[in-house]
Protein backbone atom coordinates (compact mmCIF):
# COMPACT_ATOMS: atom_id res chain seq x y z
CA UNK A 1 0.00 0.00 0.00
CA UNK A 2 1.14 3.39 -1.18
CA UNK A 3 1.15 6.37 1.25
CA UNK A 4 1.72 9.27 -1.99
CA UNK A 5 2.43 13.06 -1.43
CA UNK A 6 2.21 15.66 -4.36
CA UNK A 7 -0.41 16.20 -7.67
CA UNK A 8 -0.91 18.07 -10.47
CA UNK A 9 -4.32 19.43 -9.07
CA UNK A 10 -7.29 18.65 -11.11
CA UNK A 11 -8.47 21.80 -13.60
CA UNK A 12 -11.52 24.26 -11.93
CA UNK A 13 -13.63 21.79 -14.35
CA UNK A 14 -14.33 20.30 -11.19
CA UNK A 15 -14.26 19.91 -7.33
CA UNK A 16 -14.87 16.76 -5.57
CA UNK A 17 -16.00 16.27 -2.26
CA UNK A 18 -13.69 14.49 0.76
CA UNK A 19 -13.71 10.77 0.22
CA UNK A 20 -12.02 10.28 3.62
CA UNK A 21 -13.05 6.69 4.18
CA UNK A 22 -14.46 5.32 1.14
CA UNK A 23 -12.62 2.90 -1.09
CA UNK A 24 -12.63 2.34 -4.65
CA UNK A 25 -11.58 0.91 -7.59
CA UNK A 26 -10.33 1.44 -10.93
CA UNK A 27 -9.36 -0.64 -13.63
CA UNK A 28 -7.03 0.44 -16.18
CA UNK A 29 -5.53 2.54 -13.41
CA UNK A 30 -2.01 2.66 -14.91
CA UNK A 31 -1.71 5.24 -17.41
CA UNK A 32 -4.15 7.55 -19.30
CA UNK A 33 -8.00 8.54 -17.96
CA UNK A 34 -7.91 5.90 -14.91
CA UNK A 35 -4.51 6.89 -13.63
CA UNK A 36 -5.87 10.57 -13.87
CA UNK A 37 -8.60 9.33 -12.11
CA UNK A 38 -7.20 7.19 -9.60
CA UNK A 39 -5.04 10.46 -8.44
CA UNK A 40 -8.39 13.10 -8.59
CA UNK A 41 -9.92 10.01 -5.70
CA UNK A 42 -6.59 9.67 -4.05
CA UNK A 43 -6.14 13.32 -3.49
CA UNK A 44 -9.70 13.35 -2.75
CA UNK A 45 -8.99 10.97 0.31
CA UNK A 46 -10.27 7.99 -0.89
CA UNK A 47 -8.17 4.43 -0.95
CA UNK A 48 -7.51 3.60 -4.69
CA UNK A 49 -7.26 -0.23 -5.86
CA UNK A 50 -5.52 0.17 -9.10
CA UNK A 51 -6.52 -2.62 -10.96
CA UNK A 52 -3.98 -3.58 -13.29
CA UNK A 53 -2.75 -6.46 -16.05
CA UNK A 54 0.84 -5.69 -15.35
CA UNK A 55 1.41 -5.18 -11.79
CA UNK A 56 5.10 -3.61 -12.19
CA UNK A 57 3.87 -0.96 -14.15
CA UNK A 58 1.00 -0.26 -11.98
CA UNK A 59 3.35 0.13 -9.05
CA UNK A 60 5.23 2.13 -11.14
CA UNK A 61 1.90 4.31 -12.11
CA UNK A 62 1.16 4.53 -8.21
CA UNK A 63 4.82 6.25 -7.42
CA UNK A 64 3.41 9.47 -9.73
CA UNK A 65 0.63 9.45 -7.47
CA UNK A 66 2.22 11.70 -5.06
CA UNK A 67 0.80 14.45 -2.15
CA UNK A 68 -3.01 12.56 -1.65
CA UNK A 69 -4.57 12.28 1.52
CA UNK A 70 -5.23 8.78 0.52
CA UNK A 71 -4.04 5.41 -0.06
CA UNK A 72 -3.15 3.31 -3.29
CA UNK A 73 -2.94 -0.54 -3.67
CA UNK A 74 -2.33 -1.99 -6.84
CA UNK A 75 -4.13 -5.14 -7.90
CA UNK A 76 -3.64 -7.75 -10.50
CA UNK A 77 -6.31 -7.97 -13.14
CA UNK A 78 -6.55 -8.98 -16.67
CA UNK A 79 -10.38 -8.23 -18.28
CA UNK A 80 -9.64 -10.78 -20.98
CA UNK A 81 -9.23 -13.27 -18.64
CA UNK A 82 -12.36 -14.59 -16.83
CA UNK A 83 -9.98 -16.44 -14.52
CA UNK A 84 -8.31 -13.34 -13.43
CA UNK A 85 -11.48 -11.22 -13.12
CA UNK A 86 -12.62 -14.08 -11.06
CA UNK A 87 -9.55 -14.47 -8.83
CA UNK A 88 -9.90 -10.75 -7.98
CA UNK A 89 -13.39 -10.94 -6.95
CA UNK A 90 -12.48 -13.42 -4.75
CA UNK A 91 -9.96 -11.82 -3.22
CA UNK A 92 -12.10 -9.00 -2.68
CA UNK A 93 -13.10 -8.19 1.27
CA UNK A 94 -15.24 -5.49 2.93
CA UNK A 95 -17.54 -2.65 1.61
CA UNK A 96 -16.57 -1.07 -1.97
CA UNK A 97 -18.00 2.02 -2.44
CA UNK A 98 -17.04 3.01 -6.13
CA UNK A 99 -16.21 1.05 -8.94
CA UNK A 100 -15.07 2.69 -12.18
CA UNK A 101 -14.61 1.05 -14.96
CA UNK A 102 -12.43 2.57 -17.17
CA UNK A 103 -10.01 -0.05 -18.92
CA UNK A 104 -10.37 -0.14 -22.43
CA UNK A 105 -9.28 -1.31 -25.87
CA UNK A 106 -9.59 0.54 -29.16
CA UNK A 107 -9.62 0.04 -32.94
CA UNK A 108 -7.21 -2.86 -32.31
CA UNK A 109 -6.54 -5.96 -34.89
CA UNK A 110 -9.36 -8.81 -34.84
CA UNK A 111 -7.98 -11.42 -31.76
CA UNK A 112 -9.37 -13.21 -29.30
CA UNK A 113 -9.34 -13.35 -24.87
CA UNK A 114 -8.13 -16.10 -23.18
CA UNK A 115 -11.98 -17.30 -23.46
CA UNK A 116 -12.23 -16.69 -26.78
CA UNK A 117 -14.06 -13.68 -27.23
CA UNK A 118 -13.28 -11.03 -29.67
CA UNK A 119 -10.74 -9.12 -27.83
CA UNK A 120 -12.92 -5.79 -28.12
CA UNK A 121 -16.43 -6.75 -27.08
CA UNK A 122 -15.03 -9.41 -24.91
CA UNK A 123 -12.32 -6.70 -22.99
CA UNK A 124 -14.22 -3.82 -23.00
CA UNK A 125 -18.22 -5.21 -22.17
CA UNK A 126 -17.70 -8.60 -21.19
CA UNK A 127 -15.18 -8.29 -18.59
CA UNK A 128 -16.53 -5.15 -16.96
CA UNK A 129 -19.75 -7.02 -16.83
CA UNK A 130 -18.69 -10.11 -14.91
CA UNK A 131 -15.84 -8.11 -12.42
CA UNK A 132 -19.38 -5.83 -11.43
CA UNK A 133 -21.67 -8.84 -11.09
CA UNK A 134 -19.15 -10.51 -8.80
CA UNK A 135 -18.45 -7.50 -6.85
CA UNK A 136 -21.97 -6.06 -6.63
CA UNK A 137 -22.55 -8.00 -3.25
CA UNK A 138 -19.65 -5.72 -1.32
CA UNK A 139 -20.63 -2.45 -3.89
CA UNK A 140 -22.49 0.25 -1.68
CA UNK A 141 -22.72 3.20 -3.42
CA UNK A 142 -22.55 3.17 -7.68
CA UNK A 143 -20.69 1.54 -10.69
CA UNK A 144 -19.47 4.10 -13.00
CA UNK A 145 -18.39 2.42 -16.90
CA UNK A 146 -16.10 4.64 -19.26
CA UNK A 147 -18.36 4.63 -22.36
CA UNK A 148 -17.83 6.60 -26.09
CA UNK A 149 -19.69 8.25 -28.28
CA UNK A 150 -18.40 5.87 -30.66
CA UNK A 151 -21.40 3.74 -29.94
CA UNK A 152 -23.12 6.35 -32.13
CA UNK A 153 -20.89 5.04 -35.10
CA UNK A 154 -24.17 5.01 -37.73
CA UNK A 155 -25.28 1.11 -38.22
CA UNK A 156 -24.11 0.34 -34.44
CA UNK A 157 -25.47 -2.38 -32.93
CA UNK A 158 -25.45 -5.70 -30.50
CA UNK A 159 -24.54 -8.21 -33.16
CA UNK A 160 -26.17 -11.26 -31.30
CA UNK A 161 -26.37 -13.43 -34.29
CA UNK A 162 -22.43 -12.85 -34.50
CA UNK A 163 -20.70 -11.10 -31.59
CA UNK A 164 -17.70 -11.98 -32.74
CA UNK A 165 -18.18 -10.04 -36.26
CA UNK A 166 -16.68 -13.38 -37.52
CA UNK A 167 -16.24 -12.68 -41.10
CA UNK A 168 -16.95 -9.26 -40.74
CA UNK A 169 -15.03 -7.63 -38.60
CA UNK A 170 -13.09 -4.13 -38.41
CA UNK A 171 -11.48 -2.37 -35.59
CA UNK A 172 -14.12 0.42 -35.69
CA UNK A 173 -17.84 -1.55 -35.90
CA UNK A 174 -16.27 -4.03 -33.14
CA UNK A 175 -15.09 -1.18 -30.95
CA UNK A 176 -18.91 1.02 -31.03
CA UNK A 177 -20.40 -2.70 -30.63
CA UNK A 178 -18.63 -2.88 -27.25
CA UNK A 179 -18.99 0.95 -26.21
CA UNK A 180 -22.65 0.41 -26.88
CA UNK A 181 -22.48 -2.40 -24.66
CA UNK A 182 -21.24 -0.72 -21.94
CA UNK A 183 -24.44 2.00 -21.93
CA UNK A 184 -26.95 -1.01 -22.26
CA UNK A 185 -25.15 -2.63 -19.69
CA UNK A 186 -25.67 -0.08 -17.37
CA UNK A 187 -29.39 0.68 -18.58
CA UNK A 188 -30.28 -3.03 -17.27
CA UNK A 189 -27.51 -2.87 -14.32
CA UNK A 190 -29.53 0.25 -13.07
CA UNK A 191 -33.25 -1.39 -14.15
CA UNK A 192 -32.43 -4.36 -11.98
CA UNK A 193 -30.72 -2.61 -8.77
CA UNK A 194 -33.99 -0.60 -8.84
CA UNK A 195 -35.75 -3.59 -8.78
CA UNK A 196 -34.01 -5.12 -6.08
CA UNK A 197 -34.27 -2.16 -3.90
CA UNK A 198 -30.90 -1.20 -3.73
CA UNK A 199 -29.48 2.12 -3.38
CA UNK A 200 -26.42 1.66 -5.22
CA UNK A 201 -26.47 3.60 -8.94
CA UNK A 202 -25.24 2.63 -12.34
CA UNK A 203 -23.65 5.71 -14.48
CA UNK A 204 -21.72 6.15 -17.59
CA UNK A 205 -19.57 8.67 -18.59
CA UNK A 206 -16.95 9.84 -21.70
CA UNK A 207 -14.42 11.68 -21.71
CA UNK A 208 -14.64 13.42 -25.01
CA UNK A 209 -11.34 13.58 -27.00
CA UNK A 210 -8.83 13.01 -24.75
CA UNK A 211 -5.05 12.49 -26.03
CA UNK A 212 -4.45 8.97 -24.55
CA UNK A 213 -2.57 6.36 -25.22
CA UNK A 214 -5.61 4.41 -26.17
CA UNK A 215 -4.86 5.85 -29.67
CA UNK A 216 -1.57 4.62 -30.46
CA UNK A 217 -3.32 0.96 -30.70
CA UNK A 218 -5.62 1.71 -33.30
CA UNK A 219 -4.31 -0.50 -36.48
CA UNK A 220 -5.11 2.22 -39.49
CA UNK A 221 -2.22 4.29 -40.31
CA UNK A 222 -4.80 6.47 -41.98
CA UNK A 223 -7.07 7.36 -38.03
CA UNK A 224 -3.64 7.41 -36.15
CA UNK A 225 -2.79 10.94 -38.26
CA UNK A 226 -6.58 11.94 -38.34
CA UNK A 227 -6.27 11.29 -34.45
CA UNK A 228 -2.93 13.17 -33.82
CA UNK A 229 -4.74 16.13 -35.92
CA UNK A 230 -7.81 16.00 -33.64
CA UNK A 231 -5.11 15.93 -30.43
CA UNK A 232 -4.12 19.63 -31.41
CA UNK A 233 -7.29 21.11 -32.70
CA UNK A 234 -9.56 19.50 -29.94
CA UNK A 235 -8.13 17.31 -27.31
CA UNK A 236 -7.78 17.41 -23.69
CA UNK A 237 -5.39 15.63 -21.72
CA UNK A 238 -5.96 12.75 -19.15
CA UNK A 239 -7.21 14.76 -16.27
CA UNK A 240 -9.47 17.19 -18.44
CA UNK A 241 -10.92 13.91 -19.52
CA UNK A 242 -10.77 11.67 -16.23
CA UNK A 243 -12.84 14.81 -14.67
CA UNK A 244 -16.10 13.18 -16.13
CA UNK A 245 -15.64 10.15 -14.81
CA UNK A 246 -15.19 11.56 -11.86
CA UNK A 247 -18.15 13.82 -11.60
CA UNK A 248 -19.95 10.61 -12.29
CA UNK A 249 -18.48 9.06 -9.21
CA UNK A 250 -19.32 11.82 -6.66
CA UNK A 251 -22.29 14.05 -8.28
CA UNK A 252 -25.95 12.93 -6.80
CA UNK A 253 -26.72 11.86 -9.92
CA UNK A 254 -29.77 9.76 -10.75
CA UNK A 255 -29.11 6.06 -11.50
CA UNK A 256 -28.54 5.40 -15.43
CA UNK A 257 -27.26 8.57 -16.01
CA UNK A 258 -24.62 9.44 -19.15
CA UNK A 259 -21.91 12.25 -18.39
CA UNK A 260 -19.85 13.84 -20.58
CA UNK A 261 -18.05 17.21 -22.25
CA UNK A 262 -20.16 20.47 -22.62
CA UNK A 263 -18.70 21.67 -25.28
CA UNK A 264 -18.97 21.03 -28.72
CA UNK A 265 -19.41 17.81 -30.24
CA UNK A 266 -19.15 16.78 -27.12
CA UNK A 267 -15.44 16.62 -27.94
CA UNK A 268 -14.15 19.05 -24.98
CA UNK A 269 -15.44 20.86 -21.70
CA UNK A 270 -16.99 20.55 -18.39
CA UNK A 271 -18.85 17.70 -17.31
CA UNK A 272 -22.54 17.58 -17.81
CA UNK A 273 -25.55 15.16 -18.65
CA UNK A 274 -25.27 14.55 -22.30
CA UNK A 275 -27.26 11.92 -24.58
CA UNK A 276 -27.06 8.97 -26.38
CA UNK A 277 -28.42 6.67 -29.43
CA UNK A 278 -31.54 5.58 -29.57
CA UNK A 279 -29.86 2.29 -29.73
CA UNK A 280 -28.12 2.69 -26.71
CA UNK A 281 -31.18 3.35 -24.88
CA UNK A 282 -33.62 0.18 -25.75
CA UNK A 283 -34.31 -1.46 -22.80
CA UNK A 284 -35.44 -4.51 -24.71
CA UNK A 285 -31.65 -4.66 -26.36
CA UNK A 286 -30.29 -3.57 -22.68
CA UNK A 287 -32.28 -7.21 -21.21
CA UNK A 288 -31.02 -9.41 -23.98
CA UNK A 289 -27.50 -8.13 -23.69
CA UNK A 290 -27.70 -9.11 -20.52
CA UNK A 291 -28.99 -12.29 -20.39
CA UNK A 292 -26.49 -13.24 -23.03
CA UNK A 293 -23.58 -11.82 -20.86
CA UNK A 294 -25.01 -13.80 -18.09
CA UNK A 295 -24.47 -17.17 -20.38
CA UNK A 296 -21.17 -16.55 -21.49
CA UNK A 297 -19.43 -15.81 -18.31
CA UNK A 298 -21.36 -17.46 -16.00
CA UNK A 299 -21.23 -14.19 -13.69
CA UNK A 300 -25.55 -13.73 -12.63
CA UNK A 301 -26.85 -10.75 -11.28
CA UNK A 302 -26.33 -11.37 -7.15
CA UNK A 303 -29.42 -12.39 -5.61
CA UNK A 304 -28.31 -10.56 -2.06
CA UNK A 305 -26.63 -7.15 -1.99
CA UNK A 306 -24.95 -5.71 0.84
CA UNK A 307 -26.74 -3.15 2.61
CA UNK A 308 -24.83 0.65 2.16
CA UNK A 309 -22.27 1.73 4.70
CA UNK A 310 -23.67 5.07 6.40
CA UNK A 311 -21.73 7.33 4.43
CA UNK A 312 -23.10 6.22 0.89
Amino acid sequence: MTKPSHTTALPALLDLPDLTGRTAVVTGANSGLGLATVDGLARAGAHVVLAVRDTDRGEDAARTVTDARGTLEVRRLDLADLASVRRFAEDWHGDLDLLINNAGIMNVPESRTKDGFETQFGTNHLGHFALTNLLLPYLTDRVVTVASNGHKVPGTRIRFDNLDLAGEYTPVRAYAQSKLANLLFTLELQRRLTAAGSPVRALAAHPGHATTGLQRHDRSPGRRVLMRAMNRLVGQDGTAGAAKTLYAATRDLPGGSYVGPDGLGEQRGAPTLVGRSAAAGDPDTARRLWTVSEELTGTPFPERLRTPSPHA
